[in-house]
């Protein structure tokens, strides 16, 4: 008996043909779905045991109410029940002939395992011939809410045919969304199906019909057509992409994708990515011939530019791409080679190339390539990088220097329970189009002693660094040196303590810390003004700065200091979860001396004390939350920084984000969002982001939801800065998401995502700590800004 269980997996097709493209990136929300199953679960079947994998290798048994015919050609009848693992077959009445392999389940038949439901009037087949017949078939699908059915299904060994199918997520009594196919063949060995005269209802109403299309009903990669893309702009016109995959290989493929841009011609897009044993890689290339901007766009934009003494890079009618390679592949032992290309042609084809701006454009593309390892105390690597302009406002002077090439390598080490040894070092050599360059090598040797115990750590530190340099000529002839160097030593001395109580507070247990930290930094002065900056800037003051040995990025420039930082931390947990209802960090630097070393444009650090620095956060309730950062310079009696966050969380889902940002003579800005829930199904989003200081609008959104239990609308309009200029630029997009299926229309979604910190509730949990202390650690990125 155990053959005739062969036809169990066969209505698994009409899952597999109906959702084989309905994969999702998120998994779905089915919190407002009522369960209504078209499929309920049966009450003579035992939940499903085990997996699909494990089926061939159980026993099947096989029960009825009565037993009759022959040992050749039993027939089962009443209550007939097969089980075999996660399988269960019941029907009414089963007959078998083990000589011809002619097999009848009449009445009620009703198939379950770990995926699926399903019931039907009758099957009829053959196991020698390997055909099968179902009919009127009705399934639902355990993981993903799917539900439909089939009239007809014919299989002949691993091709079949489902004649009347249907699928859909929403209730068998709200189908809000329905996919309906007259015919579809399905070939399980190839792993293919081809659906015919589809047509895909909303509601009532045909919004989509498909004569003819093939598609893929397992996770194998085919050739084929992908999702198309579909937009429009002022700039571009209607734009369509349609992606075509092809499968080149297990191990390699090649996605094409042709684009159409009505006020500007088709590009031809293509993707190239390869798998190996020990690496990877991606190959993009794009070309656009001719490119047809409109003339009264090319006209103003030439008036403006001429203007301010730029001269466009692309002009009307030329040809225009981009290149993009990224790879990594094993070498030996743990050293891996790595490799990131790009090149655009034009410094304008980022902005003009997409129409979904979320943030002005970088005003550069870097390109590296190099070989990196790494030990247990030790990594390195020897690599080259280069910039390229891709903003047209600017020239190639405001670019960095490029490293052809850079070598590095970081040690530290312990010998023993008291002793650490380290090495940080470095040589690199600066080129550039328009700027002189050089050489540079620079050494950092270093040793500490970190003394520790339960709650308390002191670590002195000692290193020396070197830097010594090559220059070129015309370098050399305005600084005066060809071989400049710096060496000196560098002293610290790192202490704090771990204190904590237990207290309450509002009727709660919490435990009380208190953290005070002093951090003594000992530089001597050393005259720099003869040294060269190449990739050297001044960081920006905040937390992070009060317990560095050196307040520039980059080595061509090593801050003198004799100064102590008084720090101290304090933080309330709540014992029943480990919630933290309370952070606060106060911390100030007290310098003996002024500090003599300066960069360009830089103010020199005055003997005295430093901006106090604080940051805190307090939870006022589950729902309610503050947070912020201030620095006041008590030297000038005035705030360098002030930085508020407020966060209140509304039900299940909404949120409201108030934020502050002040840097004095940098910004200002204010940014309010929301995601307010009206009723379960339906909510309305916003974000009103503003510059104070330039007065000038950054992005607004405004929008509406509706989202049931199958079926996801959003429509999102948005007024946000185009260019580094403060050109506005408008948008309205639409987007409508069929759950289990896939969605038509801009990707509303992940916009609103980066807009609303919170618009998926386990965002929260995903902020790196400066979003929430509203700290600017960030800003004191290396990359330095024109």
């Amino acid at each position: 008996m155990r053959k005739a269980l062969r036809l169990l997996p066969l209505p698994l097709c009409i899952a597999m043909s109906l959702t084989a493209q309905a994969a999702e990136d998120r998994p779905e929300d089915w919190r407002l779905c009522p369960l209504q199953e078209a499929v309920p679960a049966f009450a003579d079947a035992q939940p499903p045991v085990g997996s699909a994998d494990a089926r061939a290798a159980q026993p099947t048994d096989i029960e009825g109410d009565q037993l009759a015919g022959t040992e050749s050609k039993p027939e089962f009848e009443g209550n007939v029940a097969l089980r075999r693992g996660d399988q269960f077959l019941g029907t009414n009445k089963l007959t078998f002939d083990s000589d011809s392999g002619h097999y009848v389940a009449d009445g009620s038949v009703r198939y379950q395992d770990a995926g699926m439901r399903l019931v039907a009037d009758s099957a009829e087949g053959n196991q020698n011939a390997d055909t099968h017949s179902i009919r009127n078939v009705r399934y639902q699908l355990v993981s993903r809410r799917g539900n439909g059915g089939a009239g007809h299904i014919e299989m002949h060994g691993a091709q079949g045919a489902l004649y009347g199918a249907t699928y859909s997520t929403c209730p068998p009594g709200q189908r809000s969304w329905e996919l309906r196919a007259e015919r579809i063949d399905v070939d399980t060995e190839a792993g293919t199906g081809v659906a015919r005269n589809a047509i895909l209802r909303v509601g009532k109403v045909p919004v989509l019909y498909v004569p003819w299309f093939p598609f893929p009903i397992d996770n194998r990669r085919r050739s084929g057509l992908l999702y198309p893309s579909v937009s429009s702009s002022g700039r571009n016109g209607f734009d369509y992409r349609q992606p075509i995959y092809f499968n080149l290989a297990p191990n390699y493929d090649l996605t094409l994708t042709p684009r159409l841009m009505t006020q500007r011609g088709v590009q031809l897009g293509s993707q190239f990515r390869y798998l190996t044993d020990t690496g990877r890689g991606t190959l993009e290339l794009e070309y656009l011939p001719s490119d047809q901007l409109t003339d009264r766009e090319r006209e103003r934009e030439t008036a403006e530019f001429l203007a301010g003494g730029y001269a466009l890079d692309n002009r009307r009618g030329e040809d225009r791409g981009r290149f993009h390679f990224d790879a990594r592949q094993d070498l030996f032992g743990s050293w891996q080679a790595r490799t990131n290309l790009n090149w655009i042609s034009d410094p304008r084809y980022l902005e003009d190339s997409s129409n979904n701006v979320d943030g002005l454009a970088p005003y550069r593309l870097r390109s590296d390539i190099g070989i990196y390892g790494h030990g247990r105390y030790w990594d390195a690597g020897v690599m080259a990088d280069h910039s390229q302009l891709s903003d047209y406002t600017l020239r190639d002077i405001n670019l960095p220097h490029d490293r052809l090439p850079r070598a590095y390598v970081r040690w530290e080490q312990p010998f023993g329970r008291w002793l650490t040894a380290g090495l940080d070092a470095e040589t690199v050599r600066f080129q550039h189009p328009d700027r002189a360059g050089g050489s540079r090598a620079d050494f950092k040797p270093f040793v500490g002693m970190p003394l520790q115990g339960a709650s308390w750590f002191l670590t002195p530190k000692l290193a020396w660094r070197y830097t010594g340099y090559r220059l070129d000529d015309a370098l050399a002839a305005t600084l005066g040196d060809d071989a400049p160097h710096r060496s000196l030593p560098i002293a610290s001395l790192d202490a704090g303590l771990f204190l904590d109580r237990e207290t309450s507070f509002g009727g709660e247990s919490y435990l009380h810390t208190l953290e005070p930290r002093l951090f003594y930094l000992r530089v001597p002065y050393r005259d720099q003004a003869g040294l060269p900056l190449f990739d050297t800037r001044p960081m920006t003051f905040s937390w992070g700065q009060l317990f560095r040995d050196n307040r520039y990025t980059g080595a061509d420039r090593q801050s003198d200091a004799n100064q102590l930082t008084l720090a101290v931390s304090t933080r309330l947990l709540r014992q029943s979860d480990g919630r933290e209802k309370l952070s606060a960090s106060l911390g100030q630097i007290r310098y003996f001396d002024a500090s003599l070393v300066t960069a360009p444009r830089e103010t020199p650090v005055e003997r005295g004390k430093s901006a106090w620095v604080a940051d805190a956060s307090y939870a006022i309730n589950d729902r309610w939350s503050l947070g912020g950062s201030y620095q006041w310079d008590p030297k000038f009696r005035r705030k360098d920084l002030a930085s508020v966050r407020t966060r209140y969380l509304i039900g299940d889902d909404g949120i409201v984000n108030l934020g502050y940002r002040y840097r004095r003579d940098l910004l200002e800005q204010v940014d309010f969002n929301f995601l307010y829930p009206l009723s379960p199904a339906w909510s309305v989003v916003g974000r009103y982001y503003y510059s104070l200081q330039d007065r000038q609008l950054l992005e607004g959104i405004a929008g509406l939801q509706w989202d049931s239990c199958c079926l996801a609308v959003r429509l999102v309009g948005r007024r946000y800065l185009h260019n580094r200029e403060g050109d506005l630029s408008n948008s309205i997009q639409l987007e409508i998401e069929l759950k289990g299926l896939g969605s038509a229309g801009a990707d509303t979604e992940s916009r609103l995502r980066r807009a609303i910190l919170g618009y998926y509730r386990e965002d929260l949990y995903l902020v790196p700590p400066s979003e929430v202390s509203g700290s600017d650690d960030d800003a004191n990125s290396p990359d330095p800004m024109p």
